[in-house]
């Protein structure tokens, strides 16, 4: 916006009562009646002028202004060509209002809401321009509120250029949150034919994000197998050991009446396993079904990450423990990858423990009961070869 000549006049009353009002925020804002002047701080005579945009001259102190801003000292005391001129700081190019908002701050250190909501971006660019931290940080904080899809282009380049970080990331994640929303708008055309490097940016950022929501997406739900795996461990030791509803060792008799376990859903179901791998005749023949497998891996690695295995009552626990033959070695050839899904079992289990250290017991029966209705049955095990 162009100014008008120096020599315009403007009537006292385009400035506000409480331009120099050093008032706190609460008490200003509370206050209903206009604000007498005994409680405004005694200033002198101001000794500068701020020019603002449609001629708006400002009184301000020299003082005031060099301890806020450095970039107004470096200005203030710049030698002048005539030793009597008066002291003129233009600050042209946005709303004179802005100017007056800009100039409020730098008096009380308080900026009304309606002021940031109507020229935020403004008092951003002034803040920047003369490094006035406290209010960056305030607008940074109220635009990043305010963004809509219209607007964000706009802010994210103007966020760039003030080196305002937390707003551009902001903006770039409002960007990839809402992008064929975005791309429809006038400001995603601008930067296209004005700002390829800018939009080559976006579009970075856009399948960064993606790929690290995918990644995450492909971690819990792994975890989420290691621990449903772990937790089937627990049970089959439970089983063996003490007995359950329809299963346990051949020394205990199993209780119909007994209350169900901590895992009941995980534990039936490995019961019904436990059943079906007695009696499958395909495993006595030697060839053995799908769920025969599946119940032969969670034995191997049960064993696998035993502590106990001389006194274990789990079948098979010191059978697989003991060193294989060279033709066995031989066949092996998954072995690396079934260490590491005894590496991941376990150290899933351990982050689990230290997780559940720091939630609320409402959130640690929430995520029991999120396992248990998995159950056995979603268990997808690599396929090994049945110990003879």
């Amino acid at each position: 916006m162009e100014s008008t000549p120096l020599a315009t006049s403007v009537p006292p009353t385009a400035l506000p009562d409480d331009l120099y009002c050093t008032l706190p925020a609460s008490a200003a804002s509370a206050a209903v009646q206009p604000i007498p002047t005994s409680i405004f701080r005694e200033l002198p005579e101001p000794d500068v002028q701020i020019l603002a945009s449609g001629g708006l001259r400002i009184p301000a102190h020299s003082g005031i202004l060099a301890s806020i801003s450095p970039v107004l000292e470096h200005v203030i005391d710049r030698p002048r060509k005539k030793r009597n001129a008066e002291k003129v700081i233009s600050i042209l190019g946005v709303p004179s209002d802005a100017v007056v908002s800009f100039v409020r701050f730098l008096y009380s250190s308080r900026c009304a809401t309606e002021h940031l909501e109507k020229h935020g971006i403004h008092l951003l660019a002034l803040s920047h321009v003369y490094m006035v931290p406290q209010l960056k940080a305030m607008c940074t904080k109220d635009i990043a509120q305010r963004l809509t899809i219209e607007s964000v282009v706009d802010v994210l380049q103007l966020a760039r250029l003030c080196n305002a970080s937390d707003l551009y990331l902001k903006c770039m994640k409002f960007v990839a949150d809402h992008f064929k929303f975005v791309e429809k708008t006038e400001g995603w055309r601008f930067i296209q034919d004005h700002d390829p490097w800018l939009e080559l940016d976006i579009l970075q950022f856009i399948e960064e994000t993606e790929s690290r929501k995918q990644r995450n997406r492909r971690m819990r739900k792994e975890r989420k197998l290691y621990l449903q795996l772990h937790e089937a461990m627990e049970c089959l030791e439970h089983i063996c050991s003490e007995g359950c509803t329809i299963v346990g060792p051949y020394n205990v008799e199993p209780k119909k009446e007994r209350e169900p376990c901590a895992h009941y859903s995980t534990c039936h179901g490995l019961q019904l396993l436990i059943k079906h791998f007695a009696t499958c005749k395909k495993r006595t023949n030697g060839q053995g079904c799908g769920r025969c497998k599946r119940m032969w891996q969670l034995l191997k690695l049960h064993s696998s990450i035993c502590d106990h295995s001389d006194c274990c009552k789990v079948p098979l626990c010191r059978k697989f423990r003991s060193p294989p033959d060279d033709t066995e070695k031989m066949k092996r050839k998954d072995d690396a990858q079934w260490k590491m899904l005894v590496r991941k079992v376990v150290s899933a289990k351990a982050m689990s423990s230290l997780s559940l250290t720091s939630k609320k017991v409402s959130d640690m029966e929430d995520g029991k009961a999120l396992a248990n209705h998995c159950g056995i049955g979603s268990f997808r095990l690599q396929t090994v070869r049945r110990y003879r």
